[in-house]
């Protein structure tokens, strides 16, 4: 199948987008990446590697470029005077902008920590780990998912504890330097279920010093009434990463995740949230699995009103899965096209949060792109497009409170 990215002489920014995560991208020898762009950082729960570019008109993606499979690709990034473009083979495909290092990356907080090391940027928000590995990666053997490098990154790219200061300085950082809107929080598994408890004191203080909106991403609490807790808190979206729908699959890539939690809390509390969040993620990991499951897990997601994430698999260096292919991109089509249908079909509020673009993942209104037919679901998108314009309002005007 013939990847169809210039259709009437115009870029199909979806498709180079989706295929770009399957194909990753080689690095031409005139690149200056490192001086007109961002650093290529292994941190944000260890599925971003790759080199972050704007495809026009503004998809952020971050394009492997480190990993094996990435060497044999098609793509390769040039730079032609002051202007990177992208080419297929010996295809002039389209020029990209490379989003420019932060300054905040290199400003210190109050007690010295690196700001770079305490979060980083995923296409427009900020992105925390907050404290300690993930404890599957503690277990004997590791029992961490296999597609999984947080546990190569915390401590050697990123710190592995930041106060509730540090990351406050730096959420402060990247709100007046790079205008977000978002912060997400992150953590692995813990013993105990502590993870909320470890969170709640920054997602506290981000919320009520910055105004900005804020994110949760952990395993499923057993106790759901701490839902309700972080919507209290001001916390506006929750996810939970069950990965693959198919249990014994789960238990083969995930062990920890499989045995600690399983997969019925993880689809329990989503449904149990998508109640009383602004939005709910489902999130999964296309690739490692039949896509008729994958396009399961994604009707079911959007069925109890949660929206769904999917990742393009990703075989990052020193994981365990590093040698597994990444998916082709005929595979990963009908998945991403049916993720966008879902959402439509459903009415949910997709995309009406001001300047959210994430990088590691294909949001779902850069989906519509996938179909044969971008026009369809007009009305769904003006319904949209009104929420977005009253929803933005609103906060930009709680914004201005907490100046």
């Amino acid at each position: 199948m013939a990847v169809k990215l210039i259709q009437d002489g115009r870029l199909n920014p979806g498709y180079l987008k989706l295929d770009l995560f399957c194909k990753g991208m080689t690095l031409h020898p005139s690149c200056s990446t490192d001086d007109d762009g961002r650093a290529i950082l292994r941190t944000r729960a260890g599925l971003g590697s790759g080199l972050e570019i704007i495809i026009p008109p503004d998809f952020y993606t971050n394009v492997p470029v480190a990993e094996d499979f990435a060497a044999k690709s098609p793509y390769s990034l040039r730079k032609e005077n002051s202007t990177y473009v992208v080419y297929r083979d010996e295809e002039r495909i389209t020029p990209i902008t490379l989003p420019r290092q932060p300054k905040f990356y290199t400003r210190r907080t109050l007690s010295g920590k690196v700001m770079s090391r305490v979060g980083v940027l995923q296409g427009t928000y900020l992105a925390i780990y907050p404290t300690d590995v993930c404890a599957h990666w503690k277990t004997d053997p590791p029992s961490n998912c296999g597609f999984c490098s947080v546990g190569l990154n915390l401590g050697a790219f990123e710190d592995e504890e930041k106060s509730v200061r540090d990351v406050v300085n730096t959420a402060k950082a990247a709100r007046e330097e790079e205008k977000i809107t978002f912060v997400h929080f992150n953590t692995g598994y813990y013993e105990g279920d502590t993870y909320l408890d470890v969170l709640e004191p920054y997602i506290k203080a981000v919320h009520d010093e910055t105004g900005l909106l804020i994110g949760v991403q952990t395993p499923p609490h057993p106790d759901f009434s701490r839902y309700d807790r972080l919507k209290e808190m001001g916390v506006n979206n929750v996810s939970f990463c069950f990965e693959l729908w198919d249990e014994e699959r789960l238990k083969e890539i995930c062990p920890g995740k499989a045995t600690k939690v399983g997969l019925k809390r993880y689809l329990d509390a989503i449904e149990y949230c998508a109640k009383i969040f602004d939005t709910t993620n489902g999130e999964i990991v296309a690739g490692l699995e039949p896509i008729e499951n994958s396009i399961a897990a994604i009707d079911w997601i959007t069925s109890v009103g949660a929206i769904p994430t999917v990742c393009v698999f990703r075989p990052l260096k020193g994981t365990v899965l590093e040698d597994h292919p990444s998916p082709a991109f005929e595979d990963m089509l009908p998945v991403f096209v049916r993720f966008y249908e879902a959402c439509m079909e459903k009415g949910l509020p997709v995309g009406i949060a001001p300047n959210i673009k994430v990088s590691i993942v294909m949001l779902p209104e850069e989906c519509r792109w996938l179909l044969d037919d971008p026009g369809k679901y007009r009305l769904q998108r003006l319904k949209l497009a009104a929420m977005k314009k009253a929803f933005n309002a609103y906060f930009h005007a709680r914004l201005k409170l907490k100046g």
